[in-house]
């Protein structure tokens, strides 16, 4: 890695420890944290069977690896919820409000076909401000911006969008009409034009465009609608694509069809960052022939971090799914985000999150026998999810966040 800013890997004995990722991996200005299963860390076991107890738990788990890098839980930038059972939504809710005194973080909800233990009912993790940088950057007192409009849907559990120095996180965008409060009608199209259009309404608030979104992660009720789903992305974003991860989810709120992620560039930065001095950074997307086409972006670098798009085990040179199985194909998609990661001169090293989705969530040991074999030094941060489906029928399917301490420049 070019620069000389320093990821910096850290764990807490207060929160379950993993040999297969690190807790909290901050780098720049933001830490990237673990998804945390319900586990008390002192027995190593899930706690009980209620779902209210069992997000108590993994809040708990999150505030106790914030407070170990000496953060309080209102730093929370983005909290992604993985539940078994979407209608626990309510109860989890309770829980949730109680740990946030201040403006709440952006949250995405999404029920899944399985977690990484059998009586877990619900997972999160966790995307953190981290105003004192890693080093060698100085601290300094960068102001979290927290932000709705009328013109998209509001949530009393979350913001629409978080800024923290050159990010902004949006809450996930269901395709919810902002006036009624209730789900469009029509097909799967029609409700990802609604997720797209409040998702620009939310960027035009602050004075953002479309072609400002890094990455797009799409949730779909039906894996198959993904064709539906991108003619309508290409109307929103005609000049560039973003990188892109695809999610089967098993159920979403008020039974929607799609729901749509996204994270944004944010050249202005937040206070006390002078936009005149930063507000020009560029966008660097790129492709590489060592990884499989696909109609979107490989990776989109934007300051000081690079999003990588889902990789499908798939041979670059056939596209088509590689043959074996589970091990065989982790092995592939690993192998692309390497080409990718080293197509943009970095290593797997600077990796600071991996997300994994797995059609069989009993198959996580065997990935984990081939997934620690790519990195040399600390593991990255990462969450495992289970999918009842995964494009071209795939076993796996992983995307990545790595470090970027070179940045990227100003436009000319």
């Amino acid at each position: 890695m070019s620069g000389v800013i320093i990821k910096n890997s850290r764990n807490t004995e207060n929160a379950p420890q993993s040999s297969v990722s690190t807790q909290t991996v901050a780098f720049s200005h933001y830490n990237n944290i673990s998804a945390q299963l319900p586990i008390d860390p002192k027995s190593g076991q899930i706690v009980g069977n209620d779902v209210k107890e069992q997000a108590k738990q993994c809040l708990a788990n999150i505030k106790a690896i914030v407070e170990s890098i000496d953060h309080v839980m209102d730093d929370v930038v983005k909290i992604n919820v993985f539940v078994k059972n979407i209608s626990d939504i309510d109860a989890i809710d309770e829980v949730y409000a109680t740990f946030f005194q201040d403006s709440r973080p952006t949250r995405t909800i999404v029920a899944v076909a399985a977690l990484p233990l059998n009586d877990a009912l619900v997972q999160m993790d966790a995307l953190i401000s981290n105003g004192e940088g890693t080093a060698p950057q100085a601290p300094c007192a960068l102001i979290k911006v927290s932000r709705n409009t009328k013109n998209a849907p509001k949530s009393s559990v979350s913001k629409q969008t978080v800024a923290f120095s050159h990010y902004n996180n949006l809450s996930a965008q269901l395709p919810i009409d902002p006036k009624t409060g209730k789900i469009v009608a029509g097909g799967v199209k029609e409700q990802t034009e609604q997720c797209l259009n409040n998702i620009k309404a939310i960027l035009e608030s602050i004075d953002h465009l479309m072609d400002d979104v890094v990455k797009t992660t799409i949730f779909l009720r039906d894996i198959s609608d993904i064709e539906a789903v991108n003619e309508v992305c290409a109307k929103f974003f005609p000049n560039y694509v973003p990188a892109r991860s695809t999610v089967n989810a098993s159920a979403l709120p008020m039974d929607a069809l799609v729901q749509i992620d996204t994270v944004i560039s944010h050249g202005d930065g937040t206070p006390p960052q002078l936009p005149e001095d930063t507000s020009l950074l560029v966008i660097e997307a790129s492709n590489t022939e060592n990884a499989p086409k696909v109609p979107y972006s490989h990776t989109v670098a934007f300051s000081h971090y690079n999003h990588i798009s889902a990789q499908l085990p798939l041979d670059p040179k056939t596209n088509e799914i590689v043959a074996g199985g589970v091990k065989e194909q982790a092995e592939q998609c690993l192998k692309n985000i390497k080409a990718i990661i080293e197509s943009v001169d970095h290593l797997m090293d600077d990796a600071v999150k991996i997300n994994i989705q797995l059609k069989n969530i009993a198959d996580i040991d065997a990935v984990n026998e081939v997934y620690t074999t790519f990195f040399n030094g600390d593991l990255p941060a990462r969450t495992v999810i289970g999918v009842s489906a995964i494009p071209m029928d795939a076993l796996v399917q992983i995307d990545a966040v790595v470090s970027n301490a070179e940045g990227t420049p100003p436009a000319k």
